[in-house]
């Protein structure tokens, strides 16, 4: 099956939190998961090629954000921080699982483990993640430009 232009994700504000490292951190996902959609061909040798190729850098990515989200949320002292990670860390095992099925020949295919990234992050960011955005929003210090930044101040009153 060929990847269509609807598998595509097209960023948009509705996902930022106004935070820019992981406004960035999220844009740079959604990248990952339509560029992997654009190596989906149909043709299994060089998807497999490919996969092999990116997915380590994409595992590895996907947990420095995750390490990046989890920092923060701790330094804000964030109530929902053990729900989040424990959220982080069955993604990151379903992952595992995905990609052994893939090496191992199973019915999974770029184009099936690419729609399962790119569902995951788009409801992680719209569900869970949305959950930190508004308790970051209501502790940080919104800066002269209108942006927000969580400064010190911030996480030792929060």
């Amino acid at each position: 099956m060929r990847m269509n232009e609807s598998d595509l994700i097209t960023w948009s504000d509705k996902f930022a939190c106004g935070i820019k490292l992981i406004d960035d951190q999220h844009k740079e996902l959604v990248e990952l998961v339509n560029e992997m959609f654009n190596h989906v061909t149909g043709n299994g040798l060089q998807e497999r090629d490919y996969f092999n190729r990116v997915i380590q850098e994409a595992v590895n990515y996907v947990k420095t954000h995750f390490a990046t989200e989890e920092k923060l949320m701790l330094a804000t002292k964030f109530p929902g921080y053990t729900e989040h990670k424990k959220e982080h860390e069955s993604f990151i095992l379903a992952v595992v699982d995905n990609i052994n099925d893939y090496k191992a020949g199973k019915r999974l295919t770029l184009s099936t483990f690419t729609r399962f990234l790119k569902d995951w992050v788009l409801s992680h960011i719209a569900l869970m993640d949305k959950k930190y955005f508004d308790y970051f929003k209501t502790i940080a210090t919104r800066k002269a430009d209108g942006k927000l930044s969580i400064t010190a101040d911030d996480v030792n009153n929060a």
